[in-house]
């Protein structure tokens, strides 16, 4: 679709942007002004401010995403012939974080409802090499942090958590990235805390885990030209933390309004329930966040996910899928000798679920109107179903 023809874009970042442009603008200048690109002022004051926000000790900015999953992994002493469970139904910057650590991913099924990894499949496939479970917060709802604690301290696991989607979400007096050892976030532009370009930090409360993750950011030096590990380069630049923390103090009101929005999702599309058309289920109240906006359509209800997509498109509404394919089918896993078929959970949801616009900005009137269209396509597509019998 040409970008003249959409009127309600998946995201659009304008809305926090433009009324803070001055001071975003600011914020680059003075990283400019002093010249301190890597490593410098603003990166540290962002790393304690966005530890504090978040309910934990240490910060330590990385390059992406997923470079705080392989390296936090590695400072948490997690590595070969270790096993770390993984849901199915994850962006596979959690597997690849898992396997650039050198332990070994092993995928468990997703919740029906929720689409958050099942602790009950989890459990049954620990073995002695099991050390640790990665959690994804995933579309900005945690993982119940009291169910991970009894999980963890049964089976004594280490919990490290994927929270790239679920910047300050909150679940049981919890906030994302204070629950387990350590946890990784994700700056990318779209996130709910999104930086000018590629960005990742690690959270921990455990001062040698944060001690080994500077070493390990930094090719693996202590100080200046004296390295006591095989790191890389991986830090998050100056110009990237000066933006995000200048954003960071208007995260909760961002925060706010995209529940405010998927509460107006959740009241439009309620009479759609009995037709196919079911929300994510949200377990967490005030406490999601709302990366994403996610619905299930039930097929067997003659909806096709295909068309209803075209028809959005066709009025001009972006809408996503997140993720099509499970990463157990994904071709760069095939080695793992997982199969179709073996987490029925996560399969279904592949080809059920669609994301619908979602960001601080859109208006009441434009859910409306998306909704407007998801009904309008329902109607036509039964009432066809029903001419064919």
């Amino acid at each position: 679709m040409n970008n003249m023809n959409i009127r309600i874009p998946f995201v659009d970042l304008n809305f926090q942007h433009q009324p803070i442009q001055a001071k975003l603008q600011q914020a680059i200048q003075s990283v400019l002004d002093v010249g301190d690109f890597v490593l410098g002022q603003a990166l540290k004051d962002f790393e304690v401010a966005f530890a504090q926000a978040s309910g934990t000790k240490y910060g330590i900015g990385v390059a992406s995403g997923t470079d705080a999953i392989a390296l936090g992994l590695q400072a948490c002493n997690i590595g070969v012939d270790d096993e770390v469970i993984v849901p199915a139904n994850t962006f596979v910057a959690t597997l690849i974080g898992v396997l650039r650590a050198g332990a070994k991913p092993i995928i468990v099924d997703c919740d029906a409802e929720t689409a958050l990894i099942d602790l009950e499949a989890a459990a049954k496939v620990i073995t002695p090499q099991t050390k640790a479970i990665i959690p994804v917060h995933l579309y900005g709802q945690m993982v119940s942090p009291l169910q991970l604690l009894e999980f963890a301290d049964i089976h004594k696991l280490l919990i490290f958590e994927d929270a790239a989607q679920a910047h300050l979400a909150q679940r049981d007096g919890y906030r994302a990235g204070s629950v387990g050892i350590a946890a990784a976030f994700s700056f990318y532009p779209s996130k709910n805390l999104g930086a000018f370009g590629d960005g990742g930090m690690l959270l921990t409360a455990d001062p040698d885990v944060a001690e080994k993750m500077l070493r390990l950011r930094n090719y693996g030096a202590s100080y200046k030209y004296y390295h006591t590990e095989p790191g890389t380069n991986s830090r998050l630049d100056t110009l990237q933390a000066a933006v995000l923390l200048e954003k960071l103090p208007h995260l909760p009101k961002w925060n706010s309004d995209r529940l405010t929005i998927a509460q107006e999702y959740d009241t439009q599309l309620a009479s759609l329930a009995s037709r196919g058309i079911i929300p994510i289920h949200n377990q967490s109240g005030d406490g999601h966040v709302y990366h994403l906006y996610v619905v299930k359509i039930d097929e067997s209800n003659g909806i096709e996910r295909s068309l209803l997509q075209e028809k959005l498109t066709a009025a001009g509404i972006q809408s996503g899928i997140h993720y099509p394919i499970p990463c157990h089918l994904q071709p760069a896993f095939t080695n793992l000798g997982y199969k179709i078929g073996d987490f029925p959970h996560a399969e279904k949801q592949a080809k059920e679920i669609l994301s619908l616009p979602m960001y601080p900005g859109l208006s009441r009137s434009q859910v409306k109107e998306v909704v407007a269209v998801i009904a309008s396509t329902l109607s036509e597509q039964q009432e066809l179903l029903v001419v064919s019998y």
